[in-house]
């Protein structure tokens, strides 16, 4: 079974989402994500988390916290959640064909439209479960 650690970056009320890569053979490919990626062999999934944000964004998150973890057949998901402490702006795009900040209507309608290809993708399922999830614990 594969094990992940992904993060919820919060910034003004909205969340920060990846357009993974169209490239076959990976989870989800051309949807709209969180960031995270892969726990290595025996590496702590708060560190995977940290590791795969600085890879992916060039980003250190100065706190983040549980959320939960979720399973299925395929994945366990580890979900960390905290403050995005900076404007887009000053992120590197490491991975990835796009990234937005989307608001809690975005993700329930769960399309978004990607300014770098000029298309409108959907946000992988999971990820937008998770995203529904937590804006439920924040009522």
């Amino acid at each position: 079974m594969v094990e992940v650690a992904i993060a919820i970056l919060l910034r003004e009320g909205k969340f920060l989402l990846q357009l993974r890569d169209d490239i076959p053979g990976i989870f989800y490919p051309g949807h709209w994500a969180l960031f995270g990626g892969h726990i290595e062999p025996g590496e702590p999934s708060d560190a995977a988390v940290r590791r795969e944000l600085l890879e992916e964004i060039g980003y250190a998150p100065p706190g983040l916290m549980r959320f939960r973890d979720y399973a299925d057949e395929k994945v366990v998901r580890h979900v960390y959640w905290g403050e995005l402490e900076v404007g887009l702006e000053q992120l590197v795009l490491g991975e990835g064909a796009d990234m937005a900040l989307l608001t809690p209507e975005q993700i329930r309608q769960g399309t978004h439209y990607s300014v770098q290809i000029q298309q409108t993708r959907p946000l992988g399922r999971p990820h937008q479960q998770i995203l529904l999830d937590f804006l439920n614990t924040m009522v």
